[in-house]
């Protein structure tokens, strides 16, 4: 059984080199940083909408996790793996909103744990995949360019735009909510 980690700990990565390092450490760092802006805060605080935005900090990490687990998905099975965003109903968007915001019952530590677990997959992923160039077609999505193709390294590298462009939005609702940031 692994030891909990608190949110400001940077998550331990896999021994390995090259491309796949530098994958993993910018992973990490933008992860760590996501994670530190709910330190010392009660399900409550990271539940709480600070801004004008729909967007609470146990929500953005509930969404990035799932983000990241669908992305890798789509490495190993493909576009199948996620959804055909072209024909969403009004009701799949809705409870796709859901991943936004804390759930009565959701918990900061659990979404914490459940996120620790979605990286550590995706860790092992880049360290076992054996080609960073396999690619798949992408699936129907609007903001997909239509013919497009995403190799695991593309997929990989938006991971982590994804994870920075909300470590950001984070940092932001944090300091909304009682002031303190991640840096500076």
């Amino acid at each position: 059984m692994s030891k909990p980690t608190s949110p400001d700990a940077p998550t331990a990565a896999p021994a390995v080199g090259g491309e796949r390092a530098d994958l993993l450490e910018a992973l990490g760092k933008q992860r760590h940083f996501l994670r530190f802006t709910t330190r010392d805060l009660s399900d409550e605080q990271a539940g709480q909408r600070t801004t004008a935005s729909e967007l609470c900090l146990g929500g953005l990490i509930k969404h990035v996790a799932s983000v990241e687990q669908g992305w890798v998905a789509f490495i190993l099975q493909g576009p199948s793996a996620m959804p055909d965003f072209t024909s969403m109903t009004e009701a799949d968007f809705a409870a796709r909103a859901d991943e936004f915001r804390m759930l009565p019952g959701e918990t900061l530590s659990g979404v914490l744990k459940e996120y620790e677990e979605v990286a550590r997959r995706t860790d092992e992923l880049v360290v076992s995949l054996p080609d960073l160039n396999a690619d798949h077609p992408l699936p129907p999505a609007p903001w997909n360019e239509p013919g497009g193709r995403w190799s695991a390294r593309r997929v990989l590298l938006h991971i982590v735009a994804e994870t920075a462009q909300h470590a950001g939005h984070a940092d932001i609702i944090r300091e909304s909510l009682d002031g303190a940031k991640s840096m500076g």
